[in-house]
């Protein structure tokens, strides 16, 4: 029988980097996401976040209903991920944009067990729990990120900058080309109990094929 999966252990490679650049492939995975469009401090990021998070722990209290996935093992659900972008005419000249303009897509991965049924059947479940109109825009995608470049940020998501800047650099150094101007963020912290000078969140660029 197999041993409750705990990504902070089984993926620390993929979840838990140093505060340094570091180059790292990431396979494919199933993930509920949801898409959206503005300032990530309004209500509508919020009710978005917890419309995917409905759903994860649809899938994770699963066995409790009498409707355990075949192979269904227990696990840890897995960190909220974002993936921003933003129109390039939103960028100002000095680099500077409005929050507003900003475009993400939330995405929670799922365990090797969910499949495109196993997951629409437990949307289905999930809505007639408790209705979330919400729910309907939740999608499960298999995404790749590849070749990225990565890096652990400690503190508020304001100062982000400067920790992209050692993606930057590093990149630069190695002629490293970005494969989107998207970039990927994972929250290992809670910020509704996580200061924001203590927050950890993974930043992640997606890369071109890299060469050492």
């Amino acid at each position: 029988m197999m041993t409750k999966y705990e990504w902070r252990k089984q993926d620390k490679r993929l979840y838990l980097p140093k505060a340094v650049p570091t180059p790292i492939q990431v396979p494919a995975f199933n993930y509920y996401t949801i898409t959206g469009h503005g300032d990530p401090n309004d209500l509508e990021f919020g009710e978005r976040t917890g419309a995917l998070y409905q759903a994860a722990y649809g899938i994770r209290m699963n066995p409790k209903a009498g409707v355990a996935p075949v192979g269904y093992y227990d696990y840890t659900v897995f960190p909220l991920e974002g993936l921003w972008t933003l129109d390039p005419d939103d960028v100002r000249a000095d680099g500077s944009f409005d929050k507003a303009d900003l475009r993400y897509k939330l995405m929670l991965r799922q365990p090797d067990f969910v499949t495109p049924t196993v997951a629409q059947e437990n949307l289905v479940r999930v809505q007639e729990k408790k209705a979330n109109p919400l729910l309907n825009e939740v999608k499960f995608e298999t995404l790749t990120d590849g070749d990225c470049l990565q890096i652990l940020h400690v503190g508020s998501y304001d100062d982000e900058p400067a920790t992209f800047q050692q993606l930057a650099v590093y990149a630069a150094e190695r002629q490293w080309k970005r494969r989107t101007l998207a970039h990927k963020e994972i929250y290992l912290s809670d910020p509704r109990r996580t200061v924001a000078a203590k927050r950890k969140t993974v930043l992640r660029w997606l890369m071109t094929p890299l060469k050492a």
